[in-house]
């Protein structure tokens, strides 16, 4: 089972792949952080899930503009 920190760094280096490989990607990047906490909760909790999902939507984003370009 993979724990939080993993999948964390996992997302860092996907939003590094991006930012430095594909840059006309980072305007997606807002709109893919729908599955992180988000509004006035002042301890907002990010569980596995939700950190897999967004980690699953960052690797689409890449896998998608590979296949298309």
């Amino acid at each position: 089972m993979k724990t939080s920190q993993k999948i964390l760094s996992e997302i860092t280096t996907l939003t590094r792949e991006i930012e430095e490989d594909y840059p006309e990607l980072q305007k997606y990047l807002g709109e893919t952080r729908s599955t992180l906490p988000q509004g006035d909760n002042s301890n907002p909790q990010l569980d596995l899930e939700s950190l897999e999902n967004y980690r699953d939507e960052l690797q689409n984003l890449i896998k998608k503009y590979k296949k298309e370009h």
